[in-house]
């Protein structure tokens, strides 16, 4: 087991979470030390007062508007103090005591360790459409283990030679996890999924919200994806994949006694195709693809 992690997290307008996600950081039933370097962007809600008055975290502040993920993580790792590289949200907290012994344990006997992500659930109050997805995503029997791939950035442990390798990319606003696990993995690297480590974690989005979040997506994985944007069409895609989307949402929800949340399901399901449709037509031509 490593003798020291060093976390990194990143903070924005998140005072309403991150005192909690401090508190059970340091309550982690790990024997070495956690050092907490908390990247902030701007926030105006209370958080830089909450981090400061806990005082176990070195405070870096960014400006408010210039945040991208690549080269704050990037960033927040040469801040680093130590090898082992910890990425948690703000808004991420951990659940129980063993979160982080569990997060590193795929690490002690794989010599091609490149990062490993933890399980998520979701907060009580979250929606039953992206409670859903959490249990696609995570679950015991999650439809993740067999899409072409999956990662999540909110709560996963990497090592400083690993990026060294291979850097985060700092030119996606969004899916930067996802672009980065891929190269990891065709550099030779392998990527675990510590199920057994608990971060509980989840946002209501509105359907504007979920719209800009599924294009962002989209046209950040446009850069490298193989699928032509002819293949991303409105009939196809867009009307028979939300046939299927809810389909599954209504079986779900009917199994989980979520009943009351289908037809918002529907709605966030046709924004999702949208968004994801129209971002991966820009992106191609924002990454002057050719088809």
């Amino acid at each position: 087991m490593p003798q020291a992690v060093s976390v990194v997290m990143r903070s924005f307008n998140e005072a309403w979470a991150i005192g909690d996600t401090i508190r059970e950081l340091f309550l982690q039933d790990f024997p070495g030390e956690i050092e907490l370097i908390v990247i902030d962007s701007g926030s105006s809600d209370g958080s830089i007062d909450i981090i400061r008055k806990d005082g176990r975290a070195r405070l870096i502040q960014i400006p408010l508007g210039t945040y991208v993920p690549g080269p704050v993580l990037n960033q927040g790792a040469r801040e680093a103090t130590h090898d082992w590289i910890v990425y948690l949200n703000a808004d991420a907290k951990p659940v129980g005591k063993n979160w982080l012994t569990n997060l590193l344990r795929p690490c002690l006997d794989d010599p091609k360790f490149g990062a490993a992500f933890s399980r998520q659930i979701p907060r009580p109050d979250c929606q039953a459409v992206f409670a859903h997805d959490y249990d696609r995503c995570f679950g015991l029997q999650r439809e993740s283990a067999n899409w072409d791939h999956f990662f999540s950035m909110v709560s996963c442990v990497t090592h400083r030679s690993v990026l060294a390798q291979v850097p985060i990319r700092e030119d996606l606003q969004y899916a930067e996890d996802d672009e980065w696990t891929r190269r990891l993995i065709a550099s030779g690297f392998h990527v675990h999924y510590a199920i057994d480590s608990v971060a509980m974690h989840s946002h209501n989005y509105t359907l504007k919200q979920t719209y800009k979040r599924a294009y962002g997506d989209a046209k950040a994985m446009a850069a490298t994806s193989k699928v032509l944007p002819r293949d991303v069409n409105f009939h196809y895609y867009v009307a028979l994949g939300w046939l299927k989307d809810i389909s599954k949402d209504v079986k779900w929800c009917l199994k989980n006694h979520f009943t009351l949340g289908i037809p918002h399901a529907l709605a966030v399901r046709l924004a999702m195709r949208l968004g994801r449709r129209a971002g991966h037509h820009d992106g191609w031509k924002f990454y002057k693809r050719d088809e």
